[in-house]
């Protein structure tokens, strides 16, 4: 930090007139399997409007949140922190939904929107608020490699910029030829072994030899979240302590305090956190206990996706966030997408990346 005070403390009492706040419906189809659907939440008060990005995965629970409209009573004249304590409690979720990752990803929505419209009403933007500089933002792409996996998805993306980084997702059906060309290209920073992720599309059961292949394979590369419940997939990453990352369990210091070992780095998503006063206190509990972060995406179709690349480029910026320009998501990237360390001019008021990606 910058000075003794909590992070939290110097955004606390940042006055905000909310008078009403309203929904707007997202989407896009992200492969033939997959259509994203994202609820922007927009505050609006003293003639300036914030937004949020709800990047709640569940179809149906975006849709029950757009179908039910504006049904908080949220006007009036609050402290930042006194909305933010107030969001926490309502019922978000008008069909009662009890999924704990999704009702985070909501809170975030509310309370980043009325960060962002308490800094326009203040006619100030969130680094000057935190007495910091924003930083060129490091990043990288993250993909899957498709089943049977090919080069195809990294080989498409480096035509269009050589100097791209990647986050890729491993899966057991990486075979020695596959791994012998992804270590040619010298383009890996991160390895995702998505072995927290339990019912979800990208489930990867841990495998113990497709984590030591991975491992001998890319020496530098970090590795997220592998399964270490069984006792085969602890041996073979034994010696690697020091460049294994955590993501999926990540939503509060309670659990970075509750991983296994240590760790050197771990990812930080706002959205996964979702309380703004919880996020503060986790950037302020990492740089004093000397743990890296590097920042992550939700495949956000709007304002989301730049206010986390914000974020990361206040506290974290030289770090491999996994938080590419959203073009990066389509299947077939276009031409021209900004390479990283991604920069900005950030003089506007509020909560939002200059040139939202």
């Amino acid at each position: 930090m910058c000075s003794a005070m909590a992070t939290f403390d110097l955004l606390a009492e940042l006055p905000l007139r909310v008078e009403s706040y309203s929904l707007e419906a997202l989407s896009a189809e992200i492969s033939p399997e997959f259509t994203r659907h994202c609820t922007l939440v927009w505050m609006h008060g003293a003639g300036h409007s914030g937004v949020g990005e709800d990047v709640t995965y569940g179809e149906e629970e975006q849709a029950a949140f757009q179908r039910a409209g504006a049904v908080h009573q949220l006007g009036g004249s609050w402290s930042l922190a006194g909305f933010c304590e107030a969001v926490e409690q309502l019922e978000l979720f008008p069909d009662g939904s009890t999924n704990e990752a999704y009702r985070l990803y909501r809170i975030w929505a509310f309370q980043s929107a009325a960060l962002d419209l308490a800094l326009r009403q203040a006619g100030i933007p969130l680094h000057q608020a935190l007495h910091r500089e924003p930083r060129p933002m490091t990043y990288v792409a993250s993909t899957r490699l498709g089943e049977p996996p090919t080069l195809e998805a990294v080989s498409k993306r480096l035509a269009l910029d050589p100097t791209l980084r990647f986050k890729l997702d491993a899966t057991s059906s990486w075979g020695p030829e596959l791994i012998a060309a992804l270590v040619q290209t010298g383009a890996v920073d991160s390895i995702d072994f998505k072995g927290l992720y339990k019912g979800s599309p990208v489930d990867q059961a841990g495998d113990p030899d497709m984590y030591q292949r991975v491992a001998a394979a890319f020496p530098e590369a970090w590795l997220e979240d592998p399964d270490l419940s069984l006792p085969e997939t602890r041996a073979v990453l034994a010696t690697e302590h020091d460049r294994i990352t955590w993501d999926a369990p990540i939503h509060s210091i309670a659990d970075i305090e509750a991983l296994p070992f240590p760790p050197r780095m771990v990812n930080i998503k706002p959205s996964r956190v979702g309380s703004l006063k919880q996020l503060c206190a986790m950037y302020d509990y990492c740089a004093e206990h000397g743990i890296g972060a590097y920042g992550g995406g939700q495949t956000e179709l709007g304002a989301g996706r730049g206010q986390a690349q914000y974020m990361a480029a206040l506290f974290h910026p030289q770090t491999p966030n996994d938080l590419a320009p959203a073009a990066y998501n389509q299947a077939d990237p276009p031409a021209g997408i900004a390479p990283s360390p991604l920069v900005a001019d950030f003089d506007e008021p509020g909560f939002r990346w200059p040139d939202p990606r």
